[in-house]
């Protein structure tokens, strides 16, 4: 019972990010479609992921709103590479991690948003990050999957008990809602490291793609928001972003903010579930270690329905860009 109410959680964070936050684009910015070119990749890790090595399926592909792909049983690693025009550039570069409940991806928002910040002269990353696999490494019948030819009662539609801002601040902004399923737990630890060795080969890399290595910065999206989180909460030198940003995404992991903890931008709707919470306990974590945070709260009354925060996030998070001094106009 356990599990499939953790499938339950699950499946309702995925359903959140079908709500694109950039659904209504303003006419400066570009939309994803099915005639998008073929964009090039760099893989995060020079062999297989360190571990999942006895991950045994095989990556699956769907199409996702407007053509985007949703990817699932992300097995390796990789950078969708998003270059802005030589002359415009600014040699700023920001990777995107999608969101999908840390069970599969959609790269609608994260295309969208790449094709906005080259408009900006900014270099794009779309990390394509581990995710839980819809089986075991073994092989079997995923933890509270159905079985065949046995009818399944609907499950209610919830995700446990709402916790309180304080309740998740106590956590160290964990606004996890099964924060003890070890499965779902050591993938996001997964995905971390994902983003941490992408940030060590931009880094590595970066007079290749024409970006200053002192100006790279990860974003993400709902759970790909915790990703970003745990990447910025790293004291590996080499791994710590220069900036980070999450976008209706709370924290999955405990965080312990580390001394040169990178500047933050928050964006989120006001009663996003533990979503919204999680982002004001990020906040107090970001401030009580002394470090910079840009906190945006949008009334839902103004937003889409789904509640997701209002397509202007952008323009904000380019203005704090600017007032950093991380980007030069």
């Amino acid at each position: 019972m356990k599990k499939i109410l953790s499938l339950c959680a699950w499946g309702i964070l995925a359903a959140l990010t079908a709500f694109p936050a950039l659904a209504r684009n303003a006419p400066d910015r570009p939309s994803a479609n099915s005639a998008a070119p073929s964009r090039p990749t760099i893989p995060v890790w020079p062999g297989t992921a360190p571990g999942s090595e006895d991950w045994t399926h095989s990556e699956r592909v769907t199409e996702g709103p407007g053509g985007s792909k949703v990817y699932a049983n992300v097995v390796h690693p990789t950078l969708t590479v998003y270059l802005p025009e030589k002359a415009g550039a600014n040699r700023t570069a920001v990777i995107l991690c999608p969101g999908g409940a840390m069970r599969m991806l959609g790269f609608a928002e994260p295309e969208r948003t790449a094709e906005w910040l080259n408009s900006r002269g900014i270099a794009a990353f779309i990390l394509k990050y581990r995710v839980v696999p819809d089986a075991p490494a073994g092989g079997g019948r995923p933890p509270g999957a159905p079985r065949a030819g046995i009818p399944q009662r609907k499950m209610p539609m919830g995700m446990g008990k709402e916790l309180s801002f304080r309740e998740i601040l106590d956590r160290r902004g964990n606004a996890n809602p099964v924060p003890d399923d070890q499965e779902h737990l050591k993938v996001i630890r997964m995905a971390i490291a994902d983003g941490r060795q992408a940030i060590r080969i931009l880094r590595r890399d970066a007079a290749n793609y024409g970006i200053d290595p002192q100006r790279i910065g990860i974003l993400g999206f709902s759970a790909g928001g915790g990703v970003a989180i745990g990447t910025a909460a790293t004291e590996s030198p080499d791994a710590y972003p220069d900036f980070a940003a999450t976008i209706y995404g709370p924290s999955l992991v405990d965080v312990t903010v580390p001394p040169q903890g990178a500047p933050l931008f928050i964006a989120v709707m006001d009663a996003h579930f533990n979503v919204t919470n999680g982002c004001a306990a990020l906040f107090a974590l970001w401030k009580e270690a002394n470090r910079p945070v840009e906190f945006h709260v949008y009334d839902h009354g103004s937003g889409p329905a789904s509640g997701m925060p209002v397509a202007t996030w952008t323009d904000r998070l380019y203005d704090w860009l600017v007032a950093r001094k991380l980007v030069t106009e």
